[in-house]
């Protein structure tokens, strides 16, 4: 069998850490390596992941100063021996065949990314619905690096997500998360799958995604705004690299100036906050109409600014 790398970073998760690494640990695919990064925890998530490491010869515990997310990742990736990867959130947990059949879809379709679907899980065990933002029938769809890109950029289908998808290792070769932002699985999506042949997708549900309102992306901050910086430089990128690319990336602009918006907090504190997404979407929105390929909610997300920012807000605030 083939060595898979599994990437657990950790900080701060003891209520929930014990379920993750026993989901990772009882996988049915057994030949695993499994780095658990315990990035400067003050709570007993560290003495928790020691404790794994000592019943299971597979766990590699790394404990580091507190560092982010992106940097307990590519703490893991500095030192990873697998053949594939996989990242898992430490509050997060897969279903037992989640690995095997990730690893099976990548050999069949000699793919060098595979995603598999996910559903939501709240603390007490509910599942949101529907379980996969994929088609709900189950089927295999393979993409050509083109199409995977356009499909994370116009969010149709694939996201951007780090976990919830089996990489081959060497697609990793040189490149690392951006340490110190937010977003940072959007801010490598380009480079990292520029460099795969091809993407394969199932949407069996794979992956359950806790939900909790202390999570880095359950409240705004000011940091949140990475996510316009990261696209406006994407924009860029893409324009002199790729400019098949721009209208995809553009609708992802959009929608990101739109959701900042709509989270962005009342007051004169976050006025620059407010002007930088308005702005945005009056420059992005009569090309962004214009392309059939733009998801509806995109569409009527437009349709609605037209009436101007606070009609705006007024019908779309309650549902950010």
């Amino acid at each position: 069998m083939e060595l898979i790398s599994v990437i657990i970073p950790v900080y701060n998760v003891e209520r929930y850490l014990d379920r993750c690494l026993a989901s990772v640990a009882g996988q049915t695919y057994r030949e695993l390596e499994i780095l658990v990064v315990d990035d400067g925890s003050t709570d007993s998530s560290g003495s928790l992941c020691d404790q794994w490491a000592a019943r299971d010869t597979r766990f590699r515990v790394i404990h580091k100063p507190n560092g982010g997310l992106s940097d307990a990742r590519n703490a893991a990736l500095d030192v990873m021996t697998g053949q594939y990867v996989t990242m898992v959130d430490s509050d997060d947990s897969l279903e037992p065949d989640a690995i095997a059949t990730l690893h099976s879809l990548l050999a069949d379709h000699r793919a060098d990314v595979a995603v598999g679907g996910w559903r939501e899980v709240w603390d007490d065990d509910s599942h949101a619905t529907p379980p996969s933002p994929a088609a709900a029938d189950g089927s295999v769809r393979t993409y050509t690096r083109h199409e995977a890109l356009q499909a994370i950029f116009y969010q149709h289908r694939l996201t951007h997500s780090a976990w919830g998808r089996l990489y081959h290792a060497a697609l990793f070769d040189g490149l690392r998360y951006p340490v110190g932002r937010l977003y940072e699985d959007l801010a490598i999506a380009y480079p990292l799958y520029s460099r795969a042949t091809t993407v394969v997708q199932t949407a069996k549900p794979l992956y359950n995604y806790l939900q909790r309102p202390t999570s880095i992306l359950g409240t705004f901050k000011r940091q949140r705004t990475d996510v316009l910086d990261i696209l406006d430089a994407l924009e860029r990128e893409v324009a002199a690299a790729e400019p098949s690319l721009l209208p995809a990336v553009r609708s992802r602009r959009l929608s990101a100036h739109f959701n900042i918006l709509l989270l962005c907090p009342p007051g004169d504190e976050w006025a620059d906050v407010r002007q930088r997404c308005w702005q945005g979407i009056r420059q992005l929105r009569a090309g962004c109409f214009a392309d059939p390929h733009i998801r509806a909610k995109n569409r009527l997300g437009i349709l609605a600014s037209l009436l101007g920012q606070q009609a705006f807000l007024a019908l779309f605030k309650h549902k950010a």
